[in-house]
């Protein structure tokens, strides 16, 4: 049995109504994180809970398309499926710098603002619960797939999954007024990260995809370079995908979904 048939009939089995292109595209999801490419996937392509996800992953092991071990996240409804060490140096290595990176993106705001540091506590003090978290997890051996579940948090969401995709800088929002931001019609910066999988002959794959305000990418552009430079790091010290791309584009758009 091909690889590609044998992906095909592991998500067929136990994701349902993920087949053919979908299938192929989550299964170089899933390999990007195995092998550090990028730290999290944020589950997104269907309605399964997390013991079909690991019954899939599992699946991927024992047909040695992935090695692991890969920990399921279940926070508040919200799928994550997240390589520990990989994640959690990179909120540690954010943590001990103190280079919190937040914009305010409040729909009570005329312009997208970033935090000033005096504003990080209460972010950090999260980043640090999730941190804390995923310690347990951080030496399972290889094969291992790991479920958990955070049925309910006093996070910012947002943000908190933009630190676990390891976005350079994430958004943040008040929550106890709307869930509206400031972004609309806002000049934005689109940085999308894209490679190529030989292995199962997908010829783009998009590994990240964010968006920075253009008022306060300058502001950032240190900060965007040292992060581009770990990602060509990462990926030069891994073997499944090639033809890295990074592409910053100019967008504006009438609505930006957080």
């Amino acid at each position: 049995m091909s690889l590609i048939v044998s992906l095909h009939s592991a998500a067929k089995k136990h994701l349902k109504g993920c087949k053919g292109s979908l299938a192929t595209r989550l299964a170089a999801e899933i390999l990007a994180v195995d092998c550090g490419l990028k730290p999290c996937f944020l589950y997104d392509l269907g309605t399964a809970d997390v013991l079909q996800i690991q019954r899939y992953l599992q699946a991927l092991h024992q047909i040695g398309f992935i090695q692991g071990p890969l920990h399921i996240l279940n926070i508040e409804g919200t799928i994550v499926i997240i390589n520990v060490p990989r994640a959690a140096c990179c909120m540690a290595n954010v943590l001990n710098s103190g280079e919190l990176y937040v914009i305010d993106v409040s729909a009570t705001l005329l312009h997208p603002q970033v935090f000033s540091q005096d504003r990080l506590c209460f972010i950090q003090a999260q980043l640090s619960e999730l941190l804390l978290h995923l310690t347990p997890y951080q030496n399972a051996p290889p094969g291992t797939i790991s479920i958990a579940d955070l049925p309910r948090t006093d996070w910012n969401l947002c943000t908190m999954f933009g630190f676990l995709l390891h976005y350079p800088a994430v958004y943040w929002f008040d929550t106890t007024k709307n869930f509206e931001n400031c972004l609309s019609f806002t000049p934005l910066k689109h940085v999308t990260v894209e490679t190529t999988c030989p292995k199962i002959g997908l010829c783009k794959v998009q590994v990240y995809s964010f968006t920075i305000p253009e008022s306060v990418y300058q502001t950032l552009s240190s900060l965007l370079h040292t992060w581009t430079e770990g990602i060509r790091h990462k990926f030069n010290g891994q073997c499944h995908f090639t033809d890295l791309e990074i592409i910053t584009e100019n967008v504006t758009l009438p609505a930006v979904a957080l």
